[in-house]
């Protein structure tokens, strides 16, 4: 049988970076076999003429917590044929541990019965990193910004209302509480009303109402007596 190529890939995480994949076929019949391409022999940390794949060796680099699952996937399609996708960790021969993705096919030949198992692995690895990486960023830059519109907010009370710092928080969070808003919420429109030329005049009436949903009386509790 002629090598296997090796297939494109593209991860919108990684850009121009080609993700690692490779491509397989199991042979049943006539003669059983396991072929690699050198991207299946790269995923597995060996370079073509290390080792010669085997089911058996396959299934030895699956990760021991997903081994069995992946068997009797594997089984089930060599029986029956059909499509089968799988989302595993591998182990490689170097210790390396990579969540790969893996996708194929049971080929039924003329009696109906499976003949071979194609798919590819693609290495998600790197991937899922870049993009964890991103939303941890995002994170905390979305933090950050919320606590600088809260911040802002606070300074425009303590301006407008001579309060302190203290005080002017703990006026925008009864605010948000009787509104049943977020926090950010009532900051940012307050923050909006002061930036803005046009509505700026509707800035004090926005502070008295702030003021005015912080006192006790009109906090939704029932008045003493």
């Amino acid at each position: 049988m002629a090598e296997l190529s090796d297939l494109y890939t593209y991860s919108s995480a990684l850009g121009d970076s080609e993700s690692d994949a490779g491509i397989f076929k199991v042979e049943m019949e006539p003669a059983p076999g396991v072929h690699w391409s050198d991207g299946m022999f790269r995923l597995h940390g060996y370079q073509r003429g290390d080792v010669v794949p085997t089911l058996e060796l396959v299934f030895a680099h699956k990760h021991p917590d997903d081994r069995e699952r992946c068997e009797e996937i594997v089984v089930q399609v060599a029986k029956s044929g059909g499509f089968f996708c799988m989302y595993h960790r591998v182990v490689d021969a170097r210790g390396r541990t990579r969540r790969v993705l893996t996708s194929g096919e049971g080929i039924l030949g003329t009696d109906g019965s499976v003949v071979a198992l194609e798919g590819v692995m693609v290495d998600l690895s790197r991937t899922l990193q870049r993009e964890t990486e991103q939303t941890a960023r995002e994170a905390v830059a979305g933090a950050t910004a919320t606590r600088t519109v809260i911040d802002q907010a606070r300074g425009i009370l303590m301006g407008q209302l001579k309060l302190g710092s203290d005080d002017a928080f703990q006026m925008l969070v009864s605010a948000s509480s009787r509104r049943n808003v977020k926090l950010v919420v009532v900051a940012a429109e307050l923050v909006q009303l002061a930036n803005s030329p046009e509505a700026r005049n509707y800035l004090d009436r926005a502070v008295r109402a702030i003021q005015l949903h912080a006192r006790p009386d009109h906090t939704g509790g029932r008045r003493a007596g």
